[in-house]
């Protein structure tokens, strides 16, 4: 198997929605002396797709609901904020002063639905940042502009920290993807070292490129907000595929409840 590699992308200008991605990341993949080749995978933080989406919302413009004022009370939020959980979730799963465990309108579960104020220009003053529409449409449409400059189509990912069941901190995890298999189904197919077929294992792709990024993106003041994997070629397809949305489990095949 070919050596996997981190490149991360460093210089990016801070984006709005003037901003033309695809041509930043082109821009960015330069200035690193690299150029793209057949089976490269771009990684993007979330962050900067929702900034050159629009999607920063001023707490102050926000007018909760009573349910909202109550959900509120409950986990010592602002209300505000509350309200804007409820209008990006389909559900809620848990209410806690911790975290309000929500099921995303895309159908990932995570905290708070996404919304956050960290690395946000006027997060102190109550800007929040949501996630993209449509995080998969979100990549493809980048894909298809870098290929338009580049001559080259890479396969994209748009990467959001999330936390996952029973386990502490969070893991870079892909919320939009194109190009790109999300999970390798080697189920019947597979065999290990000992000759025996494969029965439950199922690899997820597209999240584990999203966690390799997310370590070279840091999480803090790094200034990296997109990376540049080399030697992922065997995952990467000329399709765009189904998205990172079909590696989000059924809801009635819910472990947990």
């Amino acid at each position: 198997m070919t050596a996997l590699r981190t490149i991360p992308l460093r210089g990016m200008p801070l984006v709005d929605t003037q901003s033309d991605l695809s041509r930043e990341i082109c821009a960015a993949i330069d200035r690193e002396g690299e150029a793209l080749q057949s089976g490269d995978v771009v990684v993007l933080a979330q962050k900067i797709v929702s900034k050159k989406e629009g999607r920063m919302v001023d707490l102050a413009s926000v007018k909760p609901s009573s349910n909202a004022h109550r959900i509120a009370t409950e986990t010592a939020r602002e209300p505000e904020m509350v309200q804007l959980i409820l209008d990006e979730s389909r559900e809620l799963l848990r209410t806690t002063p911790v975290a309000i465990i929500a099921r995303h309108r895309t159908g990932h579960v995570l905290a708070n639905a996404g919304i956050d104020a960290s690395n946000i220009e006027g997060g102190e003053r109550g800007a929040v940042l949501l996630w993209p529409q449509d995080p998969d449409a979100c990549a493809r449409s980048i894909r298809s502009g870098i290929a338009k400059i580049a001559g080259v189509r890479p396969a994209v990912v748009i990467a959001d920290s999330m936390g996952r069941a029973w386990r502490i901190g969070t893991v870079g995890t892909a919320i939009g993807c194109a190009g790109l298999t999300v999970v390798e189904d080697r189920r019947g197919t597979g065999r290990d070292l000992f000759g025996r077929v494969l029965q439950a294992t199922q690899i997820a792709v597209a999240d584990s490129v999203a966690a390799m990024a997310a370590l070279a993106m840091g999480e803090g003041d790094e200034g990296v907000p997109a990376v540049l994997i080399r030697g992922a070629g065997r995952w990467v397809t000329d399709e765009e595929g189904a998205g990172a949305v079909s590696g989000v489990r059924p809801v009635e095949q819910d472990m947990f409840r």
